[in-house]
């Protein structure tokens, strides 16, 4: 809970500045193993994603550069799930569970997510502003992680580089 309350804090420092970051270093590595529960109560780990292609994104209900993305992820998912897409919405639910799970209705959100639990976040850290998302390949390594908004085409260039669609 103190890395939440933290990150919330340089989030909110950062929420004007526009920072962002592409592949922490330049280096593909290891995804580390995670464990969360799903808005519809399920538990998943990184193993349920073996063979495709993640976009573990790690964001909140309030974040606006978070909030014009989803658009893009709703649309690439619907694309390319069938080619072996997954997308994770991983909310830190500042605002609680059930504003997750009413947003992601409104907003018809058709990718799984649950909430980001502390484990997540120092596993995947350190995670400096949201939206975080990390690219993960299909043997299971983050190739990319990018830190603030990115238009639709920079998602669908890796993805379709990941996938080998042409």
């Amino acid at each position: 809970m103190k890395q939440l309350l933290m990150l919330t804090l340089v989030i909110l420092v950062l929420a004007g500045t526009g920072c962002s970051q592409q592949n922490q270093g330049g280096q593909v590595r290891p995804a580390p193993d995670f464990k969360l529960e799903t808005l519809d109560g399920k538990t998943v780990t990184l193993k349920d994603f073996k063979g495709k292609v993640l976009i573990l994104d790690v964001w909140d209900t309030w974040c606006p550069p978070c909030r014009m993305e989803i658009p893009h992820f709703i649309d690439l998912y619907a694309t390319y799930k069938a080619k072996g897409l997954v997308i994770f919405g991983a909310a830190l639910g500042r605002d609680g569970r059930e504003a997750v799970i009413t947003f992601s209705k409104k907003n018809k959100i058709n990718y799984p997510g649950g909430i980001a639990n502390d484990e997540l976040l120092e596993a995947y850290g350190p995670i400096s502003g949201i939206p975080t998302t990390f690219i993960i390949d299909q043997k299971g390594r983050i190739v990319r992680t990018y830190v603030g908004y990115r238009d639709k085409g920079v998602w669908e260039n890796d993805i379709k580089t990941l996938l080998g669609i042409k």
